[in-house]
């Protein structure tokens, strides 16, 4: 390719090579002259799986495919900037190695990004698969959206973009924010998406881009590296995971504040709490007392600032996590998209 790519397909990779192989399969663009695979394996058990995987993959497809591996685990964050310092593509886009891209909607990405070169990130609409492939939809407005540079667009996008599968953002961009400030968050695309949205115009472009699965099956016996503990440990969520991963939001918001004279921590605090339903839910099934002690300390922490925040906490109270994840389904699939709050 004698042209750089217009797109990057940016893979984070750690001990999933079955899953990784099943997103590879999963693009299925036109336009292979024009993307590119930058694939960064962050020192996991499997590397050598994952390694095999990628290079058969490679001599099976015409496009190039970049692959690094991580001489140290890096972490979330730290292989995400590595990935950008790689990739030669005007746009970037992101994708976990358990997720998918939407058979068809690679191309009308690809036409989207063509005709707006002027943006600097574009949100995606995306599905999440449950049990026996039945889809949930997430559409945060009832058509394509475009938003002007600055701190409206910021706290609109803030939030919405927390998932890094199908994040899209202008590399040339990005790059300049590169750093290890935000190391074991595992938001620094988020930063990213801060320090670009205040800066130049952005988008939702209303078309399923990529799907995520509900169940973490695949995680079953898994594990991640702890580098406090410099060692491997189980892949589950836990009340300490849950609750550094939401005051990671406020140390890229207060920074943002810090960098650029803005009060947005407390506005983004309270878009969060109107939207918190999944936060809370995650350790609903632990019991009701370990759910309680969950709830006090998202409250030390401020996220109780909307009253919708203490609606999600009695429901999920009284009837439980499967009724009430039963009742949101069926109210978004009513309203076509994510109610507005």
């Amino acid at each position: 390719m004698k042209n750089k790519p217009s797109v990057s397909i940016c893979i984070l990779s750690y001990n999933r090579p079955e899953t990784l192989l099943r997103l590879l399969r999963t693009i299925d663009t036109r336009r292979t002259d024009e993307i590119e695979l930058v694939i960064c394996e962050d020192s996991s058990p499997r590397q050598q799986e994952i390694r095999e995987v990628v290079n058969t993959f490679r001599a099976q497809q015409p496009y190039p495919v970049l692959y690094f591996e991580n001489k140290k685990n890096l972490g979330y964050d730290g292989t995400l900037c590595e990935l950008v310092r790689h990739a030669n593509g005007a746009w970037l886009v992101f994708m976990g190695d358990d997720d998918e891209f939407v058979a068809g909607a690679f191309d009308k990405v690809l036409s989207f990004l063509d005709h707006h070169s002027e943006l600097g990130y574009v949100m995606k609409s995306h599905y999440l698969i449950h049990d026996h492939q039945k889809k949930e939809r997430f559409r945060y407005y009832r058509k394509t959206e475009f938003f002007g540079p600055g701190i409206n667009a910021y706290i609109e996008l803030f939030r919405k973009s927390v998932y890094i599968a199908g994040f899209i953002i202008r590399r040339e961009y990005a790059t300049p924010y590169l750093t290890n400030r935000f190391d074991g968050t595992m938001l620094m695309q988020l930063y990213l998406l801060a320090e670009v949205v205040l800066r130049h115009p952005s988008a939702y472009f209303d078309e399923p881009f990529t799907q995520q699965y509900a169940s973490h099956e695949h995680n079953v016996g898994d594990v991640m590296f702890d580098r406090e503990k410099n060692k491997f440990v189980a892949r589950r969520p836990t009340l300490d995971i849950s609750l550094d991963f939401l005051k990671s939001f406020s140390r890229i918001t207060e920074y943002i504040d810090r960098t650029h004279q803005l009060n947005s921590t407390a506005l983004i605090k309270k878009d969060m709490s109107k939207y918190f339903y999944p936060s809370l839910a995650v350790h609903r099934d632990a019991g009701l007392r370990f759910f309680f002690n969950y709830v006090r300390e998202l409250n030390k922490l401020g996220f109780n600032s909307s009253f919708y925040y203490y609606i999600y906490v009695i429901l999920l109270a009284l009837l439980g996590k499967r009724v009430c994840d039963w009742g949101i389904w069926h109210l978004k699939n009513l309203l076509g998209r994510t109610p507005r709050l």
